[in-house]
């Protein structure tokens, strides 16, 4: 088991935030080894000015790749003897690993003075993506959070069709996601020995202690977890309403309700609908605007589908209802107007797709600015973290005050915008 310790992150914050890198590289580290985070690591190590210097990866049988491709990094098990020991040879850490870790090692990071790559969604509760968005401002640090369909051509299409007003002011937004990660059942009461190769303890991190159990959270189901995870919604949320959120230029909801089954004591539930009501924006209609989330079988009401006529429902996507007609927009792939007939001579804008991950590499050199940064990234995964929140009080219409993140009017909601961290690893500013 690793020791555990307190992290005081503060006096750390040593470098100039203002420079770029002396010497024209760009030295990263990477939280995770494998999965999401190698795709992270490896998507900004292709960079012609990135060095890969360390790796912090709990379970050392998901090395193979980093040794392979980048021989000359570090490996730790625990990312927080990484930060010590590297910080000072670092520029910047990229995040992939499980939602329950993302705060922390971001927070940590940036402590230390070093730009940060995050996956989505940036945290898994509300409190910390206020705190991560507010102190990388603090200090202007570059930020980027890994929703890497931003940078391309269908989506960044989306929002200039949107924002033309090719299909008028929207009047409501329907978006869905076919994936489950979510689990009716109760936690199996039994456990198994933890290998040796993984380090249980420094997986769980800031969460509440828990036994092993083989495939139940690691590696591949932690999603499922409330305690790790942020289900369906956190997972592809963060994606499919990056372009309704920018696309509207949407702030913070007025009120969320969910519809659907609450998740059990260990797991989220599956089958959800979250209806958000948000302040009107000059892309709207009216002075709110309703934006609904499906998941898993659920899906728009047939009155809505048949607006999109004879195309084919995608099994993750989105519609937009305009005062002049609709929008399909398939995750991942280019939008559709409706009805036919009327756009039948419409010609989508041209756009060039960016290199998500280039961009945050381009950006710490100087030449460019994240288009994810946590200023955009951060409220949007409030909202999206609200939403799975909501699901825990079904049927319940949630007031959100913004300003003073909390709701008005179901106090014990409140209690689930912030997690409190154990023992050893708290982080300042968070937990």
């Amino acid at each position: 088991m690793t020791t555990r310790r307190l992290i005081i992150a503060a006096p750390f914050f040593v470098r100039n935030l203002l420079s770029k890198p002396p010497s024209g590289r760009v030295r990263v580290a990477s939280m995770g080894g494998s999965g999401m985070a190698y795709a992270t690591l490896h998507g900004i190590g292709t960079h012609g000015s990135v060095d890969i210097v360390s790796v912090a990866e709990v379970d050392t049988t998901r090395n193979a790749q980093v040794s392979k491709n980048y021989p000359n990094a570090k490996l730790y098990q625990d990312w927080r003897k990484m930060l010590d020991k590297e910080h000072k040879q670092l520029d910047a850490v990229c995040v992939g690993t499980p939602d329950h870790m993302h705060a922390p090692q971001s927070m940590a990071a940036m402590q230390r003075g070093l730009h940060v790559y995050t996956q989505k969604p940036l945290t898994s509760h509300v409190h910390e993506a206020r705190q991560l968005a507010k102190y990388a401002a603090s200090k202007k640090l570059i930020t980027q959070m890994g929703i890497q369909v931003h940078s391309g051509t269908e989506y960044q299409t989306a929002v200039k069709v949107i924002q033309s007003g090719a299909i008028g002011k929207v009047k409501e937004v329907h978006a869905w996601s076919n994936k489950k990660w979510g689990d009716p059942a109760p936690r199996p009461t039994s456990s198994d020995e933890v290998p040796a190769t993984l380090d249980w303890d420094g997986w769980i991190g800031v969460a509440r202690p828990e036994s092993y159990i083989k495939n139940y959270c690691h590696p591949g189901n932690w999603r499922k977890r409330l305690e790790f995870g942020t289900g369906t919604f956190g997972d592809m949320g963060c994606h499919i309403y990056d372009p309704v959120f920018g696309a509207l230029a949407l702030t913070s909801p007025l009120t969320v309700r969910a519809e659907g089954p609450a998740p059990n004591e260990h797991s989220w539930a599956v089958n959800a609908i979250v209806k958000y009501v948000f302040p009107g924006t000059p892309f709207t209609e009216a002075k709110t605007v309703n934006v609904t989330w499906y998941d898993g079988d659920e899906r728009p009401p047939r009155e809505v589908q048949a607006l999109i006529e004879d195309a084919r429902v995608p099994s993750q996507g989105s519609i937009f209802i305009g005062t002049k007609g609709v929008m399909l927009l398939p995750h991942v792939s280019m939008p559709s107007l409706f009805p036919r007939a009327s756009f039948q001579d419409f010609k989508l804008p041209e756009v060039t797709a960016k290199d998500h991950y280039h961009e945050f590499v381009d950006a710490i050199l100087g030449k460019t600015k994240t288009s994810t940064a946590f200023s955009y990234s951060g409220p949007l995964s409030e909202t999206v973290l609200l939403g799975s929140l909501a699901t825990k009080f079904p049927k319940t219409t949630l007031e959100w005050n913004a300003s003073k993140l909390r709701f008005k009017n179901e106090r014990a909601a409140n209690a689930h915008l912030r997690r409190s961290y154990r023992s050893g690893w708290k982080v300042s500013k968070l937990g």
